[in-house]
């Protein structure tokens, strides 16, 4: 509990009607998730106004709510200031006792990568004996507990409970992923970051954000706001790398595989068994595979470097670190005669990336199969693109359903088609993901690889409004243990 003074003096109000010496129990949105003592903020969302449910969360036991609009009402304090989505974030922040001021927080965004790099994070420095929390699209960790992630970046009053969980946890660092959508909508309001991290900028979210200079704002405006004591470390070779830092007041380090940085790496090998690079002038043998995973891995090492007190071991560790869920996934049969691989990648730039990795490292005689959809209610325009890449670097193509939530699949994999060319010899559709992924191995011959793209980690999939259990990887894996 919190005395709501003490809350109050985090934000900017304009009017505050009854006694701010009292005690808050809980703070939500939600008007649905109220109880008595709670205060509740209500905020004007993209669809919902909480301004509406305000009666609701007075009677569910509300004694305090924050509004933007006039209200009154005498069996309730109200609070009213100029913009209750940014004060949702202060609120959250003084409730829960300001945990990132008393945490290393070191945050992840780019299209690609973020999960990768924010989870290898996590592993490093919890095999280097640090306790630290985990904020990912794949799942929480507060140190060694996991709990199910619900969003790439949660809610603002979610994320400070969690941030909070690991102060008491005594956990001294923490790495989350940052989404262009958290910036924008404000989730990370408050928060301080002792790191930020750019991984590279592609074709995504254009759908929410209009365009793509609408999308890279967002992103850059996470940079803006770092502080002069934190660290900016963005790639270079992207050239958005640059424009991310062109007004921060963080300190600026680069990273590259082709330029002059302050992080360089080159890769000596990569093969399906792993990369050996030399970065920095160490050569370092690791188990991830490609030349995205060598980014991946430097900026993991940039970011070890200037945040961890002792360096010494981070080369020896950062070798026994291996692949994220769901992120260039191996999957072998029982008689190890075909290699699977379930993958996340779920923008045309991911699936390239994908697709020329595996080419790199499969054997000259190794025919690929992929199978691919596009997500429902998403970006429209990319959906063209990604067959067409999939066709391009690919043997056997299957184009399949991915997560259509709302949308007829069967039109997702029209507009699909669209991007293939006119003569398509090596593309079938079979919309049932899961006849689609045993259909992939049975047109697989033994030594070929098999990649199945699009939804990674997921255990679901999305049918309208539906989440049914669905698993790529346990999918996968049990058609090639038969398939022998």
């Amino acid at each position: 509990m919190k005395k709501l003074i003490d809350i109050l003096d985090n934000i900017k109000t304009h009017n505050i009607d009854g006694d701010t010496g009292i005690e808050i129990k809980g703070i939500t949105d939600d008007s649905r998730q109220v109880k008595p003592g709670f205060l509740f903020i209500a905020v004007k969302g993209v669809t919902v106004d909480g301004h509406n449910y305000i009666d609701k969360a007075i009677k569910n036991g509300a004694t305090v709510v924050v509004v933007e609009s006039e209200f009154k009402d005498e069996n309730v304090l109200v609070v009213q200031t100029m913009d209750t989505q940014k004060a949702k974030g202060r609120i959250a922040q003084a409730f829960y006792n300001f945990p990132s001021s008393k945490i290393k927080l070191i945050g992840v965004t780019g299209t690609n990568g973020k999960s990768t790099i924010a989870t290898l994070l996590y592993d490093l420095f919890e095999k280097e004996g640090k306790k630290t929390g985990l904020i990912s699209t794949i799942e929480y960790k507060v140190s060694q507990e996991t709990y199910p992630s619900s969003h790439t970046t949660p809610d603002v009053i979610r994320l400070y409970e969690i941030l909070n969980q690991m102060v008491v946890a005594h956990c001294e660092y923490a790495v989350m992923e940052v989404s262009s959508h958290a910036i924008h909508q404000r989730r990370i309001e408050g928060l301080e970051f002792d790191c930020g991290v750019f991984t590279n900028l592609t074709h995504d979210h254009i759908n929410y954000h209009g365009s793509f200079a609408n999308y890279r704002e967002a992103k850059k405006m996470f940079f803006d706001s770092l502080d002069k004591s934190a660290y900016a470390i963005v790639n270079v070779d992207d050239p958005n790398g640059e424009v991310m830092v062109q007004n921060t007041k963080a300190k600026v380090l680069q990273y590259s595989l082709r330029r002059m940085a302050d992080y360089k790496a080159k890769i000596i090998s990569n093969s399906i068994e792993g990369l050996e690079l030399e970065m920095n002038g160490t050569n370092v043998h690791l188990q991830l595979v490609g030349t995205f995973n060598a980014y991946n891995l430097l900026a993991v090492y940039a970011v070890a470097d200037k945040i961890l007190e002792n360096t010494e071991s981070v080369f020896q560790t950062l070798s026994g670190l291996r692949n994220v869920e769901g992120r260039f996934d191996l999957v072998r049969g029982q008689e190890g005669k075909m290699t699977g691989i379930v993958d996340y990648a779920h923008t045309p730039d991911a699936l390239e990336n994908v697709l020329k990795t595996i080419k790199q490292v499969k054997s000259k005689k190794a025919s690929v199969v992929t199978v691919v959809g596009c997500g429902g209610d998403r970006d429209v325009t990319k959906r063209p693109k990604m067959a067409r890449i999939a066709q391009t670097l690919s043997d056997i193509v299957i184009l399949t359903s991915d997560n259509p939530r709302t949308e007829d699949p069967e039109k997702i994999l029209d507009m699909m088609e669209e991007g293939l060319e006119e003569s398509v010899t090596n593309v079938v559709r079979i919309t049932d993901r899961k006849i689609a992924i045993q259909t992939a191995t049975m047109m697989a011959s033994e030594g070929d690889i098999i990649l199945v793209a699009g939804k990674g980690h997921e255990k679901y999939q999305d049918i309208n409004g539906e989440k049914s259990p669905f698993d790529d990887k346990k999918i996968l894996q049990s058609f090639l243990d038969s398939n022998i």
